[in-house]
């Protein structure tokens, strides 16, 4: 039977993976057919390639996918692509409309790098220290001409106590 599985590549502790397909009795890493795409779960999305009209090609024969390339098949999309290929539909509108979705991912920032740069400004204000607010706000209202807000008893003791913190030493370092 001829599989479509992971044949694992890359120096020990850094996996990458490329889709292969094998006949079910070779080894994990032994022979192959055909080399059909990659995979590689180190990058920040997982980064997956798939020559698609090979693999619609292979599925179509005949070929089984493994558990972790059917998972994989599904995310691009080719297990779509293949049950309408059963249902009739030409290789070549398929091959094509994979194209240009993968054109489309090329094009687009990933969605994390999206998200991360719009709570960039929001992080930044929330990591200003409190006293770096209230000098800001103490120049703000001398700008304006108005006094500044007096420190409550409250923050004044709180100050004091920070400042004047015993130190404990060891009696047996000292």
């Amino acid at each position: 039977m001829v599989r479509i599985r992971l044949r694992r590549v890359g120096a020990k502790k850094q996996p990458s993976y490329r889709l292969v397909v094998t006949d079910k009795r070779s080894p994990r890493d032994g022979r192959f057919i055909e080399v059909i795409g990659s995979y590689n779960p180190r990058t920040e999305p997982e980064t997956v390639t798939i020559n698609e009209a090979r693999a619609l090609y292979w599925l179509n024969v005949g070929a089984q996918p493994s558990q972790a390339v059917q998972r994989l098949l599904d995310a691009e999309g080719t297990s779509a692509r293949f049950e309408r290929l059963k249902e009739g539909e030409s290789i070549e509108t398929l091959v094509a409309e994979a194209e240009a979705e993968a054109e489309e991912k090329e094009e687009a920032p990933p969605e994390a790098e999206a998200e991360a740069e719009a709570e960039a400004p929001e992080e930044e204000a929330a990591e200003a220290e409190p006293e770096e607010e209230k000098e800001a706000e103490a120049a703000a209202t001398e700008a304006a001409g108005e006094e500044p807000p007096e420190e409550t008893e409250a923050e004044a003791e709180a100050d004091e106590a920070s400042a004047e913190a015993p130190v404990e030493e060891d009696e047996e370092n000292a």
